[in-house]
This record gives structure tokens, sequence and C-alpha cells, in this order.
């Protein structure tokens, strides 16, 4: 092989291996990206909003375990977080934090109550006002124990949350919800308003 070809062949050879080696580092570690594939949290998230998630809001875990080694926060009330579902790991779930450790979560007809006092949730969607479901709408006060967090979708009528499978383990969570990059309305429609919102 000529030697200047096999130089630049080198070359490209390393680019390539830095490359993908600071995607997997940021991927890991800074940010990831996330599609939208059900309206569990509309009106805040549609199906087909594609986010960008923080990894490092909460601190830099150790890969494949969740374990935190460097602490920067933890997740607070309202915050939107992506987490892997408790009852299928392999599967990526996405909330709202409605109870953090201590708390005391209560339901009444509907209405979220922490700690005694009503929340105030002008993000939440109601679709069913005819049908009252035991568990979905009247909820009897639950603790919530060190290092999990009670989450609930947006669409409270149609959400599959903490209110039928309980709490999320705090080494769950992958991250904390940070800007729409992307919106497909359609197959062939973008939601141009959508692209650049940052979540709260």
């Amino acid at each position: 092989m000529n030697p200047r070809w096999q130089s630049t062949v080198k070359e490209y050879v390393e680019a390539l291996f830095i490359a993908l080696i600071l995607a997997l580092f940021i991927r890991t570690f800074i940010v990831q990206a996330f599609k939208i594939p059900s309206g569990s949290m509309l009106q805040t998230l549609q199906i087909g909003d594609h986010l960008l998630v923080s990894k490092f809001s909460y601190g830099v875990k150790v890969p494949f375990t969740g374990k935190v080694v460097v602490p920067v926060g933890d997740p607070e009330y309202q915050d939107i977080i992506v987490f892997k579902y408790p009852g299928d790991p392999s599967k990526d779930y996405i909330k709202r934090v409605i109870g953090v450790p201590g708390d005391t979560v209560e339901i009444k007809n509907k209405k979220v109550f922490v700690n005694g006092k009503e929340l105030v949730e002008p993000y939440v969607q109601y679709t069913d006002t005819t049908h009252v479901s035991t568990l979905r709408d009247n909820m009897p006060p639950r603790v919530i124990p060190e290092n999990e967090y009670f989450v609930m979708g947006d669409n409270r009528d149609g959400s599959n949350d903490s209110r039928f499978w309980g709490n999320v383990p705090r080494e769950n969570i992958l991250g904390k919800a940070w800007i729409i990059y992307w919106s497909w309305g359609g197959p062939k429609t973008v939601r141009w308003d959508r692209i650049g919102d940052i979540l709260h």
C-alpha cells in the first residue's frame, strides 16, 4: 500500500475512533435523545416529540449500574424525568415527579395532595369526566420511602404511572427531560413551533 494512502487511512480510522468514544461519553454521562411514543404526557409532550435528556442533572453514574458516584442534585417536584420502568427495565418511561422521599401523596376525586396540600397543576389534562376509577382518581395516602419517587403522567386519565405500579427507585432514573429538538406531527409533517421548547 502506498505510504501516503496508508497514512491517510490511519488518520481517518483514528478520527472515527475518537468520534465514537466521544459520542459514547456524551450519551453515557451528559445527554441522550429520546422519542415520545405515547400520549401519557399530553399536552406537555406530543406523540412524535424528540427530546434531549440531561443525564448530568442528577449526578454522574457508573455505567450499567445506576449508582451515582458524583452527586449533582436530586429530582425535584415537577421535574419531567426519563427512567427505566421498574416492571421491565428494558423499557424507558417519561413522567413528572409528584412526590419525593418523605412526602405523603394522596388523590381525592382526581385532585392530588402532597403533605396535605392540594397541588396546583396547570399542565394536567383530563379526558374522562364521566367514569370514576377507584385507584386512578382516588388513592389513599402513600408515604414515599427514601431513594424513591412518585411519578404521574400529565394526561392523568391516560397514564400508566406510580398510582398503579408504585414508585421509581432513584437508581432507575436516567435523567431530566430538557428540550424538544424535533417533532413529527405525521409522516411528512414537522411541528416547527415545538422545536426548541424547553421542558418544565
